[in-house]
């Protein structure tokens, strides 16, 4: 058996990070929802909802990379990796459902127009903006680097684009007196935000259910493995998500008659984690093809 181990991540970084942006947006959320309700202003509801996501998914960024750096122990071997998918997960449900109440409520004032103060929801709005470009610019490095982290990036972007509706909506009202406006733009930043929410539930869904990484070829993998002098073919080859940015390969190898144990077993480790995103590796070694194995 042979097990590779390296963790590349930059935690550390993107912790004190995430605790700035969290501050900033927690100290914001709280004027926005007061703004929001002293003017009667729904898509500046619906932009502190989403700024709410983005104080749940912070949060749960932050513990997860705490879990994460708990040691491995005998009931759980892998560590704590798994939370920072799971907070994901819950993040992206969490972000569904704040969708869905805007829409709802959108909904009833489409049949009953609510006055609205245009002139302070264009202020706060604008400051709105600001915070969340201040945001996804201090989270873009680590977002390529971390699904939880990516996440929330995504979300401070989506805020400041949903800012500029408001902005826009605040703008029409004061111009034309339209309060059917104000919904609309409500309307779009729900519906605006259910695709990124799609996409990172099906990754968190797709990581839990062990599926093959993105960026792993899995045809190119099994093909290099086999080309190892003294491999003569590979089967039950399983590559899985761990966390973000680690994956782990399982696979028996057959020899060929006369190969070297140690020298092919250390020649496959080094063709998977130079060739390939993959940080674990556990190959067990065969002289001949048992043919019992499902040929992954």
């Amino acid at each position: 058996m042979s097990h590779g181990h390296s963790h590349h991540h930059h935690h550390h970084g993107s912790r004190r990070q995430l605790a700035f942006v969290l501050g900033l947006t927690c100290a914001f959320l709280v004027v926005e929802v007061a703004a929001g309700l002293l003017t009667g202003s729904l898509s500046l509801l619906a932009d502190a909802g989403h700024m709410l996501t983005d104080v749940a998914g912070l949060v749960l960024a932050l513990a997860a990379m705490k879990f994460a750096e708990r040691p491995p122990s005998p009931r759980r071997t892998y560590g704590y990796h798994r939370v920072e998918i799971l907070a994901a997960l819950t993040n992206a449900l969490v972000l569904a459902a704040v969708a869905g109440y805007i829409l709802a409520e959108a909904w009833e004032r489409f049949r009953s127009p609510r006055p609205v103060a245009s002139v302070p929801v264009l202020a706060v709005a604008a400051a709105g903006l600001l915070v969340n470009l201040v945001s996804a610019f201090l989270l873009h490095a680590g977002s390529r680097a971390s699904l939880n982290v990516r996440g929330a990036y995504n979300e401070v972007l989506a805020d400041a684009v949903s800012s500029v509706g408001v902005i826009a909506g605040a703008a029409v009202i004061t111009a034309t007196g339209w309060l059917w406006v104000d919904p609309l733009v409500a309307v779009a930043i729900a519906i605006f935000v259910l695709p990124r929410t799609w996409a990172l539930l099906r990754e968190a869904v797709h990581v839990l259910l062990e599926g093959t990484p993105p960026e792993v070829d899995i045809a190119a993998l099994r093909a290099a493995m086999e080309g190892v002098p003294g491999v003569k073919a590979v089967h039950d080859l399983h590559v899985w998500t761990l966390t973000s940015g680690i994956h782990a390969l399982s696979a028996h190898a057959v020899l060929r008659e006369g190969a070297a144990h140690g020298v092919v077993l250390t020649a496959l480790r080094a063709r998977v984690t130079d060739g390939f995103p993959i940080q674990h590796v556990t190959v067990q070694l065969e002289e001949r093809c048992c043919g019992m194995h499902s040929h992954a």
